[in-house]
């Protein structure tokens, strides 16, 4: 039978974890909906720029790398399917396998930061090259700077996973990280029909 001291203590700690469930919870898609505006800025200025200026790239340079940028989207959009099936391994508590789609998830991402830093070395023209260089690298950067982001909590999320008992009273972080990486994974996609196709 219950004691009157372990139901006070059961109280207690309900009573200082659902706060900060409630906060992650209600804080974090306001969060992400103040990216969501600065990301649309970025594309409506990005879009008004490109539509007063019939000639866009620099001399001798018609266009940027498709291909090069298709396998980076293919690889960031994989990344997501596989943190699909890591967030439904969770929620049927395989630790083991969620741990291993959790890290690849994370690997997927170190992948295309590489592909995104091999993309800029072979870029034709630099940041210094007007308007398309400018805005080039400044919105690739902003993204690249959130799939890193992006990493760095997965990879603090696999870490917690690892110690016994942390996901004992529900995986919010584990759903608020998976929420941000499929925001980068759209905002990504978004990104390279206006870069590279437009």
């Amino acid at each position: 039978m219950e004691s009157p001291l372990d139901s006070g203590n059961s109280l207690s700690k309900n009573l200082n974890s659902t706060p900060k469930r409630d906060n992650l919870a209600f804080g974090f898609p306001i969060f992400l909906l103040s990216e969501s505006i600065i990301f649309v800025s970025f594309f409506v200025t990005y879009a008004l720029l490109r539509w007063k200026n019939s000639t866009w790239f620099p001399p001798g340079v018609s266009g940027l790398d498709i291909p090069r940028a298709a396998i980076n989207t293919v690889i960031l959009v994989s990344s997501s399917i596989v943190l699909y099936f890591a967030e439904r391994a969770i929620a049927r508590h395989k630790l083991v396998k969620f741990r291993r789609l959790w890290l690849l998830t994370a690997a997927l991402g170190v992948i295309f930061l590489i592909g995104q830093v091999i993309e800029w070395r072979n870029m034709p023209f630099g940041l210094d090259a007007g308007l398309a260089g400018a805005t080039f690298y400044l919105l690739t950067g902003f993204h690249g700077m959130h799939v890193f982001t992006g990493v760095v909590l997965l990879l603090y999320m696999y870490g917690r996973s690892l110690v016994p008992g942390n996901y004992n009273a529900g995986h919010q972080g584990v759903s608020a990280v998976s929420l941000f990486w499929h925001f980068v994974d759209v905002i990504w996609i978004i990104l390279f029909m206006l870069l590279y196709i437009w």
